[in-house]
Parts: structure tokens; sequence; C-alpha cells
């Protein structure tokens, strides 16, 4: 990292990123690593999750316009983490919190069940190669976690630029009993049903206004890719 991520996370990280139980020095929690929003923030309020944050644009734009809301940030990347730290000091925002962990492992550790109004999850690794699918974030034992960690009514909100994720997205979050998809037919753009494997099925919702354009999804307009946004409810 530059000099000046360095100097983020020793000037301010203590005012943002929450020390949790690890196993050893990776980003794996223990089971003791469960978490207290209301003593984290000093209030009680909505809590929304973010996993994977990046450079925070998302997290500290949606934290300075709701303030009324608490957010978290799970991200594995540090030089992320300390331009998220950076943007939050100079937006003088507060109601954000980060944690350095695998959020796949580290969620259904660190928070109750029925805890959280919303989760989001952009522009996850999209894994390209067939035979690494099986890493993707996305799977049906994680869509079964966030359901439990949906307050009802709680919102899951996605999105990816890469098609076949998209088409996978969805389809594991229409395939979990606990969650219900309000835009099942809706295609996410003109064309999608001659290359969706479903056809016409769509499920693909508007975009999320609260989804700031990062740097990342611009580079994926450039080459003319499709974003493709889920938005998903606990049932």
């Amino acid at each position: 990292m530059p000099e000046r991520h360095h100097r983020a996370i020793a000037e301010h990280g203590a005012d943002y990123v929450i020390d949790v139980d690890r196993v050893g020095e990776g980003t794996t929690v223990t089971a003791q690593a469960r978490l207290d929003p209301a003593s984290v923030f000093g209030r009680e309020a909505p809590l929304v999750v973010e996993i994977g944050s990046g450079a925070g644009d998302a997290v500290v734009h949606a934290a300075q316009q709701t303030p009324e809301r608490d957010f978290i940030a799970l991200e594995v990347w540090r030089p992320g983490i300390a331009q998220t730290i950076a943007k939050a000091r100079h937006a003088g925002v507060r109601n954000i919190r980060l944690i350095e962990v695998d959020a796949a492992q580290a969620m259904p550790m660190l928070f109750d069940t029925s805890s959280l109004s919303e989760v989001w999850t952009f522009f996850p690794d999209p894994w390209p190669k067939s035979k690494h699918h099986k890493r993707r974030l996305v799977q049906p034992s994680f869509a079964d976690t966030i359901a439990s960690l949906l307050v009802p009514q709680g919102i899951w909100r996605l999105a990816t630029d890469w098609a076949d994720y998209a088409w996978q997205m969805r389809d594991v979050v229409e395939g979990c009993s606990g969650l219900t998809n309000p835009y099942a037919g809706r295609l996410a753009a003109e064309g999608d049903e001659e290359h969706d494997p479903r056809g016409a099925h769509g499920g693909f919702a508007p975009r999320f206004e609260g989804r700031v354009e990062t740097r990342f999804e611009g580079k994926g307009l450039k080459v003319e890719r499709v974003v493709r946004d889920l938005e998903v409810h606990r049932a």
C-alpha cells in the first residue's frame, strides 16, 4: 500500500475498523466474533451490510445520504479498507464500520438471525473460468445464510456485469425458499431472451438508485457489458 493508505489506517482505523476474534492472522473468524451493533454504533438503527465494499464508494455515499441507518462493510482487500476510511473521514460520516473478513465464513458468526435490514453484494469476483465457478460467492448455501440474517421483508441487493454470473445469481436466489423475487419476468436488457439460458424468464430489478457508479463498473460499461441488478426480499 502507498504511504497515504498506511497513514489512514494508523491515524483513523480505530474509529472505523472493528477488531474481531480470528483464527490466527487471517480473515477467518471464531464463533466468539459475534457483534452487538447497538454497542458498536451506540444506538439502535437499521443495519446494512455490504459484502466486498472495495474502495468504499457505495457505502460511504449511502452512509452520508442516510444517516439514520448504520453500515458495516466486509472487505478482504486492505488498500480498499484504507481508501474507505479516508473517504468516510473526508465525508464526515461515522455510521460506518469496516471488518477485514471472509464474508462467506464470517457472516453467520458475526450477525444474529433476523438482524439485517439489507445486504449488498455488488460486483463480486466473477471467477470467469468454468472450473472456478464453484469459488463464486453466490451459491445456494450462502443464499440460505443471507435469508436467515435478513429481517422479515429485508432486502438483498446484487449486481454484476458478467452475464453468466447474473443468470447464476438469479437462479440461486429464486431457488432459495427464504427469498422472493418481485421482479420475476423483468428483462435487464433488450435481447436478453436470446442469451439467457432460461429465455424470457428475466427476474432482474431496475438499477438501485443508491448504488453509485464506481470506476470498476465504468470499465465494464466501456466495453459494453450489461450491468444486471437483483433485488430479492426475505419471504
